[in-house]
């Protein structure tokens, strides 16, 4: 990381928040529910499935978390509504795991059965390794009861091809990275040994029998993996891509018209910022514009890039 870069970094929470909002709407889809169903329908349009994920997490007392829940089944009959191939994306601590599993589990079965009536497929996210245990013993609770449950495994953690002999039968995995910077004494820290454990994890879930969709911005490991599926007659049936909004729009078209399945990941809501800042920090290119924003520097309309 440069040292203009950690600059920018370190002065990103002094960004006025309509600055920060521009520049962050390739990356969020707005504020609203409504927002989120336009670009999913635009999305559709052009050959994409869908995730609707509220921004969120950690929330503070069984009242907020209940709000969310709410808030999901609202986005849940939103997506019905409007007949939108898409999923819904919700962390475990958004609905009060921190707090008390048995309240998460409670939320995520009542978001599951309104799934289930809708016919809308539902994942549990995975944040940190401190939330690992409690989080897969969430899924395995849920697909006792739902069959359209799915749930996220990082390819980072020593602990994962031990977590996958564990999953319930016939799963759909999220199989990712892992964004969090776990402890190197738990976890992979350099590049390589994570994407060589990801292409390894991804074809034992798929060899095993479960639904995989590879959460990638990495051409080289996606190439890789189609071309794995490929040689071993793996039905396409069985996996898909999954992208995030904003990230690498020209790749997400290359696999698509492989014929490759291409899912778009569309968060939305009001605590936009701190993911907003985590994607600029990531993308060096936009850094630039960020900087000059902020000091009134800019000549022209911030420009898009795909």
């Amino acid at each position: 990381m440069g040292l203009i870069h950690r600059a920018v970094l370190g002065a990103m929470p002094l960004i006025p928040g309509p600055v920060m909002r521009k520049l962050s709407s390739r990356y969020i889809a707005g504020e609203r529910l409504d927002e989120a169903l336009n670009v999913l329908t635009r999305l559709q349009e052009e050959g994409y499935r869908g995730i609707l994920d509220i921004l969120g997490e950690d929330v503070a007392d069984e009242r907020e978390a209940r709000e969310v829940q709410q808030s999901y089944a609202e986005a849940a009959s939103g997506l019905a509504k409007h007949n939108l191939q898409a999923s819904i994306s919700i962390k475990p601590t958004h609905l009060g795991l921190r707090i008390s599993p048995e309240l998460a589990l409670e939320l995520f079965c009542g978001l599951a059965q309104h799934c289930q009536e809708l016919g809308l497929f539902l994942r549990v996210e995975m944040e940190d390794h401190t939330t690992t245990d409690a989080t897969l013993e969430l899924h395995r609770a849920l697909r006792a009861e739902f069959e359209h449950v799915g749930i996220v495994i990082q390819s980072r953690l020593f602990r994962t091809p031990k977590d996958l002999e564990q999953l319930p039968p016939a799963s759909n995995v999220r199989m990712v990275k892992g964004i969090y910077l776990e402890p190197a004494d738990i976890a992979h820290t350099e590049a390589d040994p994570i994407r060589k454990a990801f292409a390894e994890q991804s074809m034992s879930l798929l060899t095993a029998g479960h639904k995989v969709a590879f959460a990638t911005h990495d051409q080289q490991l996606g190439d890789w993996l189609i071309n794995a599926c490929e040689e071993a007659s793996i039905s396409r049936d069985s996996w898909e891509f999954q992208v995030l909004m904003g990230v690498q729009r020209s790749l997400w078209s290359q696999w698509r018209d492989l014929g490759a399945k291409v899912r778009v990941y569309v968060p939305f809501g009001p605590n936009w910022r701190a993911y907003s800042t985590r994607r600029l920090a990531k993308n060096p290119q936009i850094l630039g514009h960020v900087l000059r924003a902020s000091f009134g520097l800019n000549s022209g309309r911030f420009q898009r890039r795909s």
